[in-house]
């Protein structure tokens, strides 16, 4: 059959984006879509990691560096995490990686722009998935406006719910295995250094933290967020937590006296890595929340988005190359994504439950951190 794309790419969020930079250059006729117009705000907790940004590097330095330049006055570098457990203890973790704090809206529409200038990608915006299919003979994506798109291989790369995974690779949702979160920008937050980010772990809530992050611009990036199995247990409103959370929390109460909220608090999910979810469907590949590879102790996933989308863009090619897209051509991704995310996804997974079953154990890596030689042995456990 006649296709309009070699490889469609659904999303173009940070796993897309690096899904279409790294077929650049591959011949291969690769089309991007998504169902905003960018730039679109993304609610999420704004961290990036520094592992998204050396997988960019090692793609194109140039590129990275492109990167910086985008968001400029959009970002906070940051050099130190402040911990503080729920008894009070504090840690303070000082990174030499590089990474920052960026708010999705600009950081997700500066990497769609190194797309635009680096790559022959057909980009389609305002572009809402309805229906997709595969069959032997390929992919046909049907959009909201009536047009309909085939294409040899799809990568699923739109979201916690993605309409690629639900039509082709579906899961059922496994609460202990997914997070909810909520999140709102303020200024005027006192006592939070341009290069810090706070957690805070609550002993009420366990399996989860509250975060202050700074994004640049004299704004913050501040939610809360915990296992989804324990918001149904208890029966809770996320929105009205955080709102106690700032008006009670010790730790809090004093930073937020002169704040000012800046937007409404929203919600999102982050569904958990380390899990048996499906990667692979009929001529289909899953990359970032759409694979579930949220990171289960940090709760932050464009590092895992990026590194897939990479992963996705290199079988994509190959599997062009060979005319091939069934299963046995397919399963070389999901083992590639489980040798380099996967297996340690599931590592901290198990952890993140240990540590919400033993909330003593927390106390007492927290006060062994005190002692700068087991921090540093902590420090890697948890990095």
């Amino acid at each position: 059959m006649p296709y309009d794309y070699d490889v469609l790419i659904v999303g173009a969020g940070p796993a897309g984006t690096a899904c279409a930079l790294g077929l650049a250059g591959s011949g291969l006729r690769v089309g991007l879509l998504d169902k905003a117009q960018f730039p679109r705000d993304k609610v999420c907790g704004d961290a990036i990691p520094s592992p998204a940004l050396k997988a960019l590097t090692r793609l194109n330095p140039a590129w990275a560096a492109e990167l910086r330049e985008l968001t400029a006055g959009y970002r906070t570098d940051m050099r130190t995490s402040r911990l503080v457990s729920p008894a009070g203890t504090g840690v303070s973790v000082h990174w030499q990686a590089p990474a920052f704090n960026s708010p999705r809206l600009q950081f997700d529409d500066a990497l769609l722009t190194l797309v635009r200038r680096h790559t022959a990608t057909d980009i389609r915006e305002n572009s809402a998935v309805k229906t997709v299919t595969a069959d032997a003979q390929g992919v046909t994506v049907q959009l909201a406006d009536g047009a309909s798109l085939t294409a040899r291989l799809v990568v699923g790369c739109d979201g916690a719910h993605s309409a690629v995974a639900r039509a082709l690779a579906p899961a059922p949702l496994d609460r202990t295995r997914h997070c909810a979160a909520v999140r709102a920008y303020f200024e005027e937050v006192d006592d939070v250094p341009a290069t810090t980010s706070d957690f805070l772990f609550l002993g009420r809530y366990r399996a989860g933290y509250c975060w202050v992050f700074p994004v640049g611009a004299g704004r913050f990036n501040v939610g809360f967020g915990m296992l989804s199995s324990d918001v149904a247990r208890q029966k809770l409103d996320l929105k009205l937590v955080l709102q106690e959370l700032l008006a009670t929390h010790p730790h809090l109460v004093p930073r937020f006296t002169r704040a000012r909220q800046l937007t409404p608090i929203q919600g999102f999910g982050l569904p958990l890595g380390g899990s048996a979810r499906p990667l692979t469907g009929p001529r289909a590949l899953l990359c970032g929340d759409a694979a579930a590879l949220i990171d289960p102790l940090q709760g932050h996933g464009i590092d895992t988005a990026v590194i897939s989308g990479l992963l996705a863009a290199d079988h994509a090619a190959r599997c062009c190359a060979a005319d091939a897209f069934g299963p046995e051509a397919l399963a070389p991704y999901a083992a590639a994504v489980q040798r380099r995310l996967g297996r340690d996804l599931a590592r901290r997974y198990r952890l993140m439950r240990l540590l919400a079953r033993a909330p003593w154990l927390v106390e007492g890596a927290f006060r062994a951190a005190q002692w700068p030689p087991l921090r540093r042995v902590l420090v890697r456990a948890m990095a």
